[in-house]
């Protein structure tokens, strides 16, 4: 776990060091476009943080490449090289899209050459446990198609979510966060070594939207653009597929005695087409939904709009950052209820606890004006607009010796000078000097 722990604060020290000077490079080389009607924010900003990201990924695998523990991840499998090579395809796409456009039949044909990298690399899905069924093999052309696939959509589904300040990059890290546990636990809980590519993917993921984040948080100073998103999204996908398609159910039967009787036995402890989909799965109900929507009005799946789920957040009534906390909550609550799921399926307290927490998120989005105040101990910890306001008192009326009342001193004119210009004042006021 350390060395995991390192790799994942080296990403995200080398991707939070080099966003600053991305930033500055992005508004040197003009990647700042003008506002369109869709976004939220009001000023232009830069792009291209997908630069930093990159850099963070680069060096948490280079630094896992030299750790004891690690190495033989690098040794044993050819998926690190696979993931890095088809991210340097997609992040050379994004870059040039962030800076002069790119049309959208080019990004998906980008997309799907990148994917067929990493395929011919050895990052594909060769079978699939079904529950009741077995392991079910697939053809080389079937491993294919669905890789391309799964890549695909998980790519273009984080680059819808990403319209609000912070929100793809918190949802991305939130899911890699899910994963991770999932695929450390398959690695050393089971002893299935299969599942180590797919944990130091998670824990590198982690690591690049966490250092990115400081700089995009609301409000942001930089955005991580196409380069960025897709990047990202490739990397999820990586994750996903490497644990789907690369683990082997038969290591299971040490446990529960057969092949098909082990897939049922840790249904859905041992269902790694289930937690890929969860952990993603407000980005693809987002995806899917435009896709519907752009449709049914006669409009290209890529055409963009002011319909995403964020979107939908701020017309109710919610705040910027509110929207985005309310994605996290549910992002959160998807990807760890289904961990936990997966840990103790006969618990019905899990399930009363995720029943419990749905309900509070359905009454979040019912009440997109109410604002919780700290309380008085904790004034001090909590931003200004979560503190509570105390009504200011009037200024006291000051007096003259003979008892009468006088009028208050404007502000800002003390001493002599107050002397001086009270006549001025009154004369102003049609009183007597």
């Amino acid at each position: 776990m350390r060395e995991y722990l390192l790799t994942l604060c080296v990403t995200a020290a080398v991707t939070y060091l080099l966003t600053g000077p991305v930033r500055k490079f992005a508004i040197v080389a003009g990647a700042m476009p003008e506002i369109r009607a869709r976004d939220v924010h009001r000023e232009p900003t830069p792009r291209l943080g997908g630069i930093a990201m990159f850099g963070g990924l680069c060096a948490g695998l280079l630094v896992a490449a030299h750790l004891s523990n690690l190495k033989s991840v690098f040794e044993l499998s050819n998926e690190p090289r696979a993931l890095l090579s088809g991210a340097g395809l997609i992040w050379i796409l994004g870059v040039l899209d962030d800076k002069w456009g790119v049309d959208a039949l080019v990004k998906l044909g980008g997309q799907m050459i990148a994917a067929g990298v990493m395929v011919l690399q050895g990052l594909t899905i060769l079978f699939i446990p079904v529950p009741g069924v077995g392991t079910v093999s697939l053809t080389p052309m079937q491993g294919t198609l669905l890789t391309v696939a799964l890549v695909v959509i998980t790519i273009n589904a984080v680059n819808f979510v990403d319209g609000l300040d912070g929100l793809a990059a918190g949802m991305v890290c939130i899911a890699a966060a899910a994963f991770f546990m999932y695929a450390y636990r398959m690695w050393y809980g089971h002893g299935l070594e299969s599942a180590a590519p797919g944990t130091l993917i998670a824990a590198v993921l982690m690591g690049m939207c966490l250092g990115f984040l400081p700089h995009n948080m609301h409000p942001a100073r930089i955005f991580m653009g196409d380069s960025g998103s897709m990047l990202i999204g490739l990397v999820m996908a990586a994750a996903a597929i490497s644990i789907t398609g690369q683990v082997d159910p038969d290591a299971l039967k040490l446990w529960a005695g057969s092949e098909r009787a082990a897939v049922q036995a840790m249904v859905p402890v041992y269902i790694p087409l289930l937690l890929p989909l969860t952990v993603i799965a407000v980005p693809v109900a987002d995806l899917l939904l435009a896709i519907v929507r752009r449709t049914w009005k006669g409009q290209s799946p890529f055409a963009a709009d002011r319909g995403h789920l964020h979107h939908r957040l701020l017309e109710i009534g919610h705040s910027h950052s509110r929207a985005v906390w309310i994605m996290y909550f549910w992002s959160a609550l998807i990807g760890f209820g289904t961990v936990a799921y997966s840990v103790n399926s006969a618990s019905v307290w899990i399930l009363l606890l995720i029943v419990a927490l749905s309900a509070v998120g359905l009454v979040l989005l019912l009440m997109p004006r109410f604002t919780p105040r700290a309380p008085l101990w904790a004034q001090r910890f909590v931003p200004p607009r979560y503190r509570r306001r105390v009504p200011a008192a009037p200024a006291p009326a000051a007096r003259t010796g003979e008892g009468e009342e006088r009028e208050p001193v404007p502000a800002g004119l003390h001493g002599a000078t107050a002397v001086g210009d009270r006549s001025r004042f009154a004369h102003a006021r049609g009183g007597k000097n």
